[in-house]
């Protein structure tokens, strides 16, 4: 592989460049103390050995090679621009180890996947430190704007640990975050209060109604306006509304095994229909203008039946918010009625469907499958109410899970929630629903805050929902499953750096000013550094990812283990 790279290269061998200390500056007469080489890679010049002349004089103050550092951290071979390069092809650009290899070779630049991995890391470790020592500067600017709310909200995947982020909604900057093994409050605390010593008090908060992001929001930020996302109220009440009658829609049509055996009838119907590429057209036009061809007559009825089993498997009649806002099961039952009864009365005469006659009839036959259903339809039109008086999911919006609400005035939404409230009061059946909305009326409904900026009082009208945490979290997996490629990121949760998702705030440019501080690259900004401190970062989140010591694997790693602690503990 490196005699492939090796033509392209600027210079046929590894040149070797001298680095002295600037200068100016410098007290006394300068003696060198010592001069070393060390093997240096960069995108400008590729690989190169670096010579450095280290000098001091008599007072003991020793001058290394500014211009070596500005290239490069003390003691790595990878300079800043390939480090920058790296973070941002891995965490920006979704790019994988091997493409990021492929690209780094036509630029002279050889790396192995394992530094690859490393660069990224170090990448995460030093826009942490950049974002550290910005805060004060992040805190100005939110203070001249008025203030900040803060939207919290976590993420998990199998046994992961919770990824758990603060965001400003109004610069809509990553403020914080932090790993930790569930929600719970006394975990939360800690980290809420860290936000509120580094940022200062949030003008208004955001976030779901998990109890203890509730209680520990109560214990930090008590007396601050906090509100509920709207979206997870709704989502919450579908759930305890209907899910019961849901899970017995699931459960019965597994149970009758309907979805394997329509498979099968596709398969057999392909089968009849054979491969004509102008088949689904002539169906198409035939069923626009209500006449058929007669050239195609014979395989029409076919052509139909593998239309309408496909039809009854479509979930294009879904919004996109899932479940409760989208219940699938509840619209493949009432399709498997449609087509039950094309079958049962010879709409479609096909050999093939008129085979499902018994297995349709059994399952629309089904009293438990029919009760639920029914149950269930009517609890989903009220759902539909509250949606519309909430103006948030609303049905036929088609804005899926980026809803942050459609525009309303407050008051109106906080009116049309009371009418459904009246009329939602005599029946049983939502008495629970009623209980959930009298309990988090004051976090529901949120007046505009008046704050003070630097050009005046402005009204701030907090967000409805915590959507802009919910699309940053889908974001952050849709960019980890594309470069690795995996669906599960139960081992990427465990394994990234705590800090990853302050990768997202350099898609803000008014945050990347303010970390680059007077800089004009973020190359230029990592350089300022202290290598050291990206040192002791790494190995404080290699501590934390270990949940055995390197002292405890030893013990357990002894093949006399029981032997030696039988006989300790006997002593």
């Amino acid at each position: 592989m490196a005699s492939d790279h090796s033509s392209m290269n600027l210079f046929k061998q590894k040149p070797t460049i001298d680095f002295y200390p600037q200068l100016s500056g410098c007290d006394g007469d300068l003696k060198v103390l010592k001069s070393r080489e060390k093997n240096v890679v960069t995108l400008d010049i590729g690989p190169f050995r670096a010579k450095e002349t280290v000098l001091h004089n008599d007072n003991g103050s020793v001058y290394h090679s500014e211009q070596l550092r500005t290239l490069t951290p003390h003691r790595c071979t990878y300079g800043y621009d390939v480090l920058v390069y790296v973070g941002r092809a891995l965490f920006i650009h979704s790019r994988n180890e091997q493409q990021i290899i492929e690209d780094l070779g036509k630029k002279n630049v050889l790396i192995s996947p394992r530094q690859i991995g490393f660069l990224g890391k170090k990448f995460i470790a030093y826009l942490a430190i950049a974002h550290q020592q910005s805060r004060q500067r992040l805190k100005q600017v939110m203070v001249a704007q008025g203030g900040y709310i803060l939207h919290l909200d976590g993420t998990c995947e199998g046994d992961s640990p919770h990824l758990f982020t603060g965001i400003d909604g109004i610069a809509q900057i990553v403020l914080d975050n932090i790993k930790l093994p569930s929600e719970k409050a006394e975990l939360l605390i800690p980290f809420f209060r860290q936000i509120r010593q580094q940022y200062g008090e949030p003008i208004a908060l955001v976030h779901d109604m998990g109890k203890g992001i509730l209680s520990a929001v109560n214990a930090v930020f008590k007396g601050i306006p906090d509100f509920i996302c709207h979206f997870h109220f709704l989502r919450d009440i579908g759930k305890d509304l209907f899910e019961k009658e849901y899970a017995k829609i699931r459960t019965r049509l597994k149970k009758h095994k309907i979805r394997p055996l329509l498979r099968r009838k596709l398969k057999a119907l392909e089968k009849i229909i054979g491969d004509d590429p102008q088949a689904v057209g002539t169906l198409a036009t035939g069923i626009d203008s209500g006449r058929i061809d007669p050239a195609v007559m014979e395989k029409m009825p076919a052509m139909a039946a593998y239309a309408m089993v496909h039809w009854t498997f479509d979930n294009s009649e879904l919004e996109g918010y899932g479940f409760p806002f989208d219940c699938p099961h509840l619209i493949f039952y009432q399709r498997l009625k449609v087509l039950r009864d094309i079958v049962n009365n010879r709409l479609i005469r096909n050999k093939v469907l008129s085979k499902l006659w018994g297995p349709l009839t059994k399952i629309v036959e089904d009293q438990q499958l029919k009760k639920a259903a029914m149950q269930m339809q009517k609890k989903v039109q009220t759902f539909k109410k509250l949606r519309e008086a909430l103006r948030i999911a609303v049905p036929n919006s088609n804005q899926g899970l980026n809803d942050d609400g459609q525009e309303a005035d407050i008051k109106s939404i906080e009116e049309k929630v009371k009418c459904f409230r009246k009329e939602i009061m005599p029946v049983k059946d939502y008495n629970k629903m009623i209980k959930q909305i009298d309990k988090y009326w004051d976090k529901l409904f949120a007046d505009p805050i008046t704050v003070n900026t630097t050009t005046g009082q402005l009204n701030i009208q907090p967000q409805r929902t915590n959507n802009i945490l919910e699309r940053f979290f889908r974001d952050l997996k849709r960019r980890t499953r594309k470069r690795s490629g995996t669906l599960s990121l139960n081992k990427t949760l465990k394994s990234i750096l705590t800090d990853t998702p302050l990768v997202k705030n350099l898609d803000n440019p008014d945050y990347v000013s303010i970390v680059l501080d007077d800089c004009t690259t973020l190359e230029e900004r990592f350089a300022k550094i202290d290598s050291s401190m990206v040192v002791e970062k790494l190995k404080a989140e290699q501590k934390k990812q270990q949940r055995i010591s390197p002292e405890m694997k030893k013990i357990i790693q002894r093949l006399d283990l029981p032997e030696r602690l039988t006989s300790l503990l006997a002593v």
